[in-house]
């Protein structure tokens, strides 16, 4: 077996293509765009190479048939809660099923890794936030929602045979959007409604910039105080909604107020791999035009909770019954939607995983795991530590 190391443009068309070799026949594959795989190493296009830097190879046989391919990454802010050694990462694996060449793989990442400090790796992760590219699939082989790892079952004994052990597992909840409410919900909605302090509503295109303060405000009151995640500024949120812009839809994306102070945003988009799988992994103006013409005909019939999130001090008043019922009264007479899927929630987050199982009839749709491999094999192995 041979590694070749990935430089310049060739080689990262070449790792591109690897995925799409090896991953291409799949029943339920779609192909990643191009673009955005190459902007993960592109560092004028990715802020983590500010405080971090990566590496990519391709494994062949001797050939030159494709066996695999895997990324490396250090990333000096890249901390879970109770971390205590310094972690770095693996991300886009491929491998045909051969635990040899999956181990090859493995190794040059440790070795790159061990180079660098580093005391164990998490795979397979992003080199970047971990709204994308997050998580082996484990459970539900299924079509992927947008950013989303896929993967054949193989993969998991791989990994568990090299070693690796799940640091935590990434639950996603379906959910029909016809369907009626939990009887639970509604009643707790409704004890909230009486005070007039509350209110709902859903996003604006013409105030985004009032929208990614309310973002801000929720975000970093609800999540950066886990410790993993890393507060959010509002210029970073306005270039989140303004990427998100063009594929919104205003109706399914809702924030909660009380006295007109943001306490709960409900976020979903329409899952754009609907539209992408028709792409090829191309973005050019051609399938710009064919996005447009499938927006308008609403082609895309499966929606995507991608945030939700209560801050802390109204957690537990049923803020999340009175958000998601006030949603569903505009969601569901309007809608052209047949399916909606959660994305992850990490299972050190009984509270989030309580809230999705409570919504109504959902169903665990999907598990990921991001799994962790320490170099110090006699080290004792901790998994994730639950949050408040």
């Amino acid at each position: 077996m041979q590694l070749e190391e990935v430089n310049g443009h060739r080689g990262s068309q070449d790792f591109i293509k690897v995925n799409v070799q090896l991953q291409g026949k799949l029943p339920h594959y779609i192909r990643p765009l191009d673009r955005e795989i190459l902007e993960v190493f592109d560092p004028e296009k990715n802020k983590t190479f500010r405080h971090g830097e990566c590496a990519r190879w391709i494994l062949r046989d001797e050939q030159g048939e494709i066996l695999g391919r895997i990324a490396a990454f250090v990333n000096k802010k890249y901390r879970n809660k109770g971390d205590n050694l310094p972690v770095g990462g693996i991300g886009f694996f491929d491998s045909v099923n051969r635990q040899d060449a999956a181990d090859t793989l493995f190794d040059v990442a440790r070795h790159w890794l061990l180079k660098r400090g580093m005391e164990a790796m998490d795979g397979p992760i992003n080199f970047g936030e971990r709204d994308k590219w997050w998580g082996l699939v484990t459970e539900g082989f299924q079509e992927p929602l947008y950013g989303m790892n896929y993967n054949p079952p193989y993969y998991l004994e791989l990994f568990e045979k090299y070693g690796f052990r799940p640091f935590f597992n990434q639950v996603c909840f379906g959910l029909d959007p016809s369907a009626e409410l939990s009887p639970k919900f509604i009643q707790r909605h409704d004890e909230l409604a009486k005070n007039p302090g509350y209110s709902a509503g859903y996003i604006r295109k013409a105030q985004l910039e009032k929208f990614a303060g309310d973002f801000v405000t929720i975000y970093n009151k609800a999540y950066a105080r886990h410790g993993s995640l890393k507060e959010m500024k509002k210029e970073q949120a306005m270039i989140i909604f303004k990427k998100m812009k063009p594929f919104m839809d205003e109706k399914i994306t809702w924030f909660a107020y009380y006295d007109d102070q943001p306490i709960a945003m409900y976020v979903n988009i329409p899952d754009l791999n609907q539209y992408f799988k028709h792409f090829n992994g191309k973005l050019g103006l051609l399938q710009k035009l064919k996005f447009l013409w499938m927006k308008w005909r609403k082609s895309c019939r499966r929606f995507t909770g991608i945030v939700f999130a209560l801050v802390p001090e109204f957690q537990g008043k049923g803020v999340d019954a009175y958000i998601i019922v006030e949603s569903s009264k505009i969601i569901q007479p309007y809608t052209h939607y047949t399916e909606y899927e959660m994305q992850w929630i990490g299972d050190f987050n009984p509270k989030m995983i309580n809230v999705a199982e409570n919504l109504g009839k959902t169903f665990r749709s999907r598990n990921l795991t991001t799994y962790r491999y320490l170099f110090d094999r006699t080290r004792e192995f901790k998994r994730h530590p639950m949050v408040d």
